[in-house]
């Protein structure tokens, strides 16, 4: 069974920092790219960041510069360093894992990152 389980949301002031968490569990981890999706109020959900197996990384272009996506591979974890936070990145975070080979997606249940003063 397939588990991505997401921590490290919460409440942060504007300008500050977060840290999120996404383990897999089920899946061959180095078969997958990562990604971090988001749901704002009233939004359809939409792409953060991505890394491929390889590494490569790919953000959108309001989140370039502020966040960092990575991962580690010996732990299956992805992770989404947040700086700069500001009160229109509020939303819910999701984690995604691609199968490289068969495209099936996965996504974790959502952490909610609330950015206010």
């Amino acid at each position: 069974q397939v588990q991505l389980v997401e921590s490290g949301g919460g409440l942060v002031q504007p300008g500050g920092s977060l840290r999120l968490s996404c383990a897999a569990y089920g899946i061959v981890f180095n078969n997958h790219a990562m990604g971090w999706f988001r749901q704002g109020p009233g939004k359809e959900r939409q792409l953060v960041a991505r890394i491929t197996r390889t590494g490569a990384t790919n953000y959108a272009n309001s989140e370039k510069g502020r966040f960092t996506i990575s991962k580690d591979n010996v732990k299956s974890t992805v992770y989404l360093q947040m700086n700069s936070l500001k009160p229109e990145d509020t939303a819910v975070y999701y984690c995604n894992a691609q199968d490289i080979e068969t495209l099936n997606s996965y996504w974790g249940q959502g952490t909610q990152v609330t950015v206010s003063s």
